[in-house]
């Protein structure tokens, strides 16, 4: 059982690296609604070969892609997500190829069931979170993507990092790991007898720089 959740929760990540999968029906986390929307960058530290981010600028970026994410689910309790960005890497322009630098960032991640006021991790869970596996990312994103677009891809892909934690602990919602299963494998059925949704409209590339 643990196993085959593990591959389905595997299989949900990896497709995610291909695509923005935010116009899909969420995954499944039982009586999940979003609550407190926290982010917080007043510690965060920059890698020194990167191009240069505010805390705003992170606290607003984080904050949209949770947002995005989890405000999709309409449960019947709350659950606050709270997330302290804690370092990161913007690749800049201008970096010879062979030694152009990945974006990356550090995020911490905690749950809080709001109506309990209680924790439900007892550590902070961290991730370390990259671009994705584009073509682009090979050589760094700075010879191809603006600062905004790298923290949107960035936050977008964390917020999503965190989602699939979630998917580990079907317990923090009500669920047992058979229901999520069963849930999951529901979810997809109905994607795959859904008719295609038609690609959206590919934008003009962004000029590079800050």
């Amino acid at each position: 059982m643990a196993r085959r959740l593990a591959a389905l929760i595997l299989a949900l990540g990896l497709a995610a690296c291909a695509r923005n999968d935010l116009a899909e029906p969420p995954v499944p986390l039982g009586d999940f609604a979003l609550g407190l929307n926290i982010a917080v960058a007043d510690k965060v530290q920059m890698v020194p070969i990167s191009r240069p981010a505010t805390p705003a600028d992170w606290e607003a970026a984080m904050s949209k892609a949770v947002a995005d994410r989890f405000g999709r689910y309409q449960g019947s309790k709350l659950y606050n997500i709270g997330i302290s960005i804690d370092g990161y890497a913007l690749a800049p322009p201008g970096i010879p190829v062979v030694a152009a630098p990945k974006s990356v960032v550090v995020i911490t991640a905690n749950i809080w069931d709001d109506a309990a006021q209680k924790k439900l991790n007892p550590e902070g869970k961290q991730f370390t979170v990259f671009e994705g596996l584009s073509g682009e990312s090979v050589i760094g994103t700075g010879l191809t993507r603006t600062k905004a677009q790298q923290m949107d891809a960035l936050t977008y892909n964390a917020a999503k990092k965190v989602e699939g934690w979630l998917l580990e602990h079907p317990e923090w919602f009500g669920m047992t790991p058979e229901q999520l299963q069963a849930a999951l494998a529901t979810r997809t059925a109905a994607m795959k007898a859904a008719p295609p949704a038609a690609p959206p409209a590919s934008p003009a590339p962004a000029p590079a720089g800050n």
